[in-house]
């Protein structure tokens, strides 16, 4: 588990301490995650790309994506706070990379990590647990990407192919920022910024 346990003192250390007082040093704790994964995945030759996994892996992905969407949608009708925002696309352009990256901390450390710790099924509860707790004290973020985080290792876990779980990842998150305020979701805040 020492990648992963890297991984959350990393991005603690940033979201509780560094950021409060450097905010604009988000990209070195964000390249620190990633050279942490790649690091990794270097050593254990897992990159979340296997190719057999792609279509399997996108069928699940996009029946979970459906799935959230259309409840997030009906959420934030009944409370009145959907709203349309300019240039979907860009913003869509923005969080697939963004989703990649926590995708692939995601699956070829916290879950790999946690079933070689645990057994296969209670790795992939362990890796939802710890990237849900990355996103503490917001509470509307930490319950939404905890869940997430079950679902997409439980397909990661069969196929393993992160492209699907990136669309999905950011897909979800237009949706949440489609249909929820800042007064909901804090802003998208975690740490200290909440």
């Amino acid at each position: 588990m020492r990648f992963s346990l890297s991984i959350l003192a990393v991005v603690l250390t940033f979201t509780w301490l560094v950021a409060p007082n450097a905010p604009q040093s988000a990209p070195v704790a964000v390249a620190a995650v990633l050279a942490l994964a790649v690091w990794r995945a270097v050593k254990i030759g897992e990159w979340g790309m296997q190719r057999s996994a792609f279509l399997p892996a996108l069928a699940w992905s996009a029946a979970l994506t459906a799935a959230g969407v259309v409840a997030v949608y009906l959420a934030g009708s009944r409370l009145g706070t959907w709203r349309p925002r300019p240039d979907p696309w860009s913003n869509l352009l923005l969080l697939i990379p963004w989703g990649l990256g926590q995708q692939f901390a995601l699956h070829t450390v916290f879950l790999r990590e946690a079933q070689a710790t645990l057994s296969r099924t209670a790795g992939i509860g362990l890796a939802a647990l710890m990237f849900a707790a990355l996103h503490l004290p917001n509470p509307f973020l930490t319950v939404m990407t905890g869940l997430g985080a079950l679902a997409w290792c439980w397909i990661y876990d069969r196929y393993p192919n992160l492209l699907p779980m990136a669309l999905s990842h950011a897909l979800l998150t237009l949706a949440i920022l489609y249909a929820f305020d800042d007064a909901i979701t804090g802003r998208l805040r975690v740490g200290a910024a909440y």
